[in-house]
């Protein structure tokens, strides 16, 4: 290879100009090029948290550190003002959504196990020797089906989907009415 070195002057003073990627090889560049990008990645990093953590504000004379006895642990005393109620909405209504289906399969799988232990037999049995032969045609399981208990369940579920989403939100504007006025909860984190 060649080496390209042409020599410029700039205010009277010679100067040398290599082109040094053409020496190098192409992995030793690409290399290079990782390790530079890296170290920038970890300066604005750094100074992207440094930044964070002047911002934050603290208990203390002007966002300074407290250490506790010895340790360099920092503290930051932080207040909940505003809770977004869009984002309550959505978590409530998905929690709402899975314990919905927990409901529905507990209910099923209950039902199931009184089923496989002769409970409902038991309970007719006990009624047609209480009332006597006039209850003969009587069973639980008409009254209290598979179908109509799972039903039931789904209607409960439905309602609780609705309800839960509903108090969630409202509880969230309610907050953040109540923070405006007292400022929210305070909450103290210590970094370990």
């Amino acid at each position: 290879m060649t080496d390209r070195t042409s020599e410029r002057t700039s205010g009277g003073v010679a100067m040398n100009e290599r082109n040094e990627t053409e020496e190098q090889p192409v992995s030793q560049r690409f290399t290079g090029t990782v390790a530079n990008a890296a170290s920038e990645f970890k300066r604005t990093t750094s100074a992207a948290a440094s930044a964070v953590a002047s911002t934050a504000r603290t208990s203390g004379p002007a966002g300074a550190v407290r250490a506790t006895g010895g340790d360099a642990h920092r503290r930051a005393r932080l207040s909940l003002s505003r809770i977004d109620p869009w984002s309550v909405m959505k978590m409530a209504f998905l929690l709402s959504i899975a314990l919905s289906v927990v409901m529905i399969v507990a209910v099923f799988v209950i039902w199931s196990v009184l089923g496989a232990a002769g409970v409902w037999d038991s309970i007719n049995q006990a009624v047609q020797d209480v009332v006597g032969d006039s209850s003969a045609g009587w069973n639980v399981q008409d009254y209290l089906g598979l179908a109509r208990i799972m039903g039931f369940t789904m209607v409960v579920s439905v309602v609780n989907i609705v309800l839960m989403t509903a108090v969630a939100t409202l509880a969230a504007f309610l907050y953040n009415m109540a923070a405006a006025l007292l400022g929210g909860v305070e909450v103290e984190l210590t970094e370990n």
